[in-house]
């Protein structure tokens, strides 16, 4: 086997070349050595481009063969060609490889990319409904609704996962109750018709302790019964009377008279059970949903978002007011006698007041539409019969002028009239062309609000034709 020899004989043999490729012509010029010894393989030829697929391998042999043969005395031509051999075989095997790994990457690059444009032109058909309003205003009620009028509605177990929910209303309610009619007993002055029968001192003991637990036990007949009890006890009804006082929730009358479907051993919540159901927002749910059905080609598409009313979950609120079309805001009308559940100095018409006229002034809703929903009317219609609506300072200036419905509808539009003051005083003039829309609700009469979402809908509708230059 031929050796590489001493360098330094390697280095004369170098001079000898390039003495020998410099020789004189005939004429005198150098004569340069052929090509092919200093630069067998032209390096832009197909011989060395085609290096990377195994039918070429012949040829690239052949070619390191013709740039070894001048240097056959320096270096073992056969061991040399092995070498190359082995690495030719490797570099073939890892570039097809790598072809392979590239060629599912950019398979998988463009469906992402396809997706998000799908994604993306869907977006723009899809327009954004922001729900807001103060705490217990009936925003979640009116989200249900949503669900159960323009979605598939809430399966068996999404039914059932409300019986906890269901229950522990009952028990929250009864305490309420129950420990208001003590706290009226001792500061009203008029405090004996506020006093517990003896009867049912101890019943309400236990059953004000069942409802200041966190997890509370499911609703048996036995615990039904002790509740219905105490709930025709004159005090508690003489109590409940005062709710306005004491936070009592609206939905006391419905599953008082329920108590004993309530507590069947089979017991499946229905849809109206949902509704009326307490639940505090917290965070920001979503829903999506056409007002026209399920053929969303022939209206429509909206996405709503419910957030919590309270003030400690209005901080939420900012992330959402970019994109938006439309601002939905609930007020509750009944509540002009009521204090806040955080704050009970705080009058909760007078604080719905604050932030409406807040979210008016968001630099961000310049040309939101606003939908105003004057909710609970169902409730406002019996309370202002009973209650001056002036106990509310901002209605501090309303006359009553007649008694019945007369009175129920005059009471209403004077809310209403303060309302579109408010607006339009919370309103600059480059805002005045922005849509506003007032409406009377209740959350709870699902008829209504289909209705309801429906005059929204064309609205909307009505004013994108307007932007569009068709109408």
């Amino acid at each position: 086997m031929t050796r590489i020899q001493d360098p330094f004989k390697i280095e004369e043999t170098q001079v000898a070349m390039n003495e020998a490729s410099e020789k004189p012509c005939k004429n005198g010029q150098p004569q340069k050595h052929r090509e092919q010894q200093t630069c067998p393989i032209n390096m832009s030829s197909p011989l060395v481009t085609s290096v990377a697929r195994r039918d070429a391998r012949p040829l690239v042999l052949e070619g390191y063969r013709q740039l070894l043969e001048p240097w056959g005395s320096l270096i073992s031509a056969p061991s040399m060609l092995s070498i190359i051999t082995q690495n030719m075989g490797s570099l073939c095997s890892k570039q097809r490889r790598c072809n392979e790994a590239d060629a599912e990457e950019n398979a998988q690059a463009a469906e992402i990319e396809r997706r998000i444009e799908q994604e993306t032109k869907a977006e723009k058909h899809v327009q954004k409904l922001l729900l807001l309003g103060a705490g217990d205003s009936g925003k979640s009620t009116i989200f249900k609704q949503i669900k159960l009028l323009f979605q598939s509605g809430f399966d068996e177990a999404e039914l059932k996962s409300y019986i906890p929910v269901i229950h522990a209303n009952v028990y929250q309610t009864i305490k309420i109750l129950h420990d208001g009619s003590k706290e009226l007993a001792q500061n009203e002055t008029d405090s004996l018709k506020y006093v517990i029968s003896n009867e049912n001192k101890d019943i309400g003991k236990k059953l004000s302790e069942i409802g200041g637990r966190l997890d509370h036990p499911r609703l048996t007949k036995e615990l039904a019964q002790e509740i219905e009890t105490l709930w025709r006890d004159a005090a508690v009804q003489e109590t409940y009377a005062c709710g306005n006082k004491l936070q009592v929730p609206d939905c006391t009358p419905y599953f008082m008279d329920n108590l004993l479907r309530l507590s069947d051993s089979n017991y499946i919540p229905t849809k109206e059970d949902v509704l009326y159901a307490r639940v505090r927002t917290t965070g920001v749910v979503e829903i999506q949903f056409s007002p026209v059905g399920e053929n969303k080609k022939s209206g429509e598409v909206y996405r709503l978002f419910d957030v919590g009313g309270q003030r400690n979950e209005r901080r939420k609120w900012i992330h959402l007011f970019e994109g938006v079309t439309a601002v939905i805001f609930c007020a509750a009308i009944s509540e002009y006698d009521q204090t806040l559940f955080e704050d009970e100095n705080k009058n909760r018409m007078i604080e719905t007041k604050e932030l409406f006229e807040w979210v008016l002034k968001q630099p961000c809703f310049e040309k939101t539409s606003f939908m105003l929903f004057l909710n609970k009317f169902d409730i406002f219609e019996k309370k202002i019969l009973k209650a001056p609506l002036n106990a509310c300072e901002w209605f501090k200036d309303y006359q009553p002028i007649s008694t019945g419905k007369q009175e129920i509808e005059h009471a209403y539009e004077f809310v209403k009239k303060k309302f579109e003051e408010l607006y339009f005083q919370s309103t600059t003039p480059d805002r005045v062309d922005r849509v506003f829309k007032i409406y009377r609700t209740t959350a709870l009469d699902q008829k209504l609000v289909k209705k309801t979402f429906k005059l929204v809908d064309e609205t909307l509708r009505r004013r994108n034709l307007f932007e569009a230059g068709l109408l």
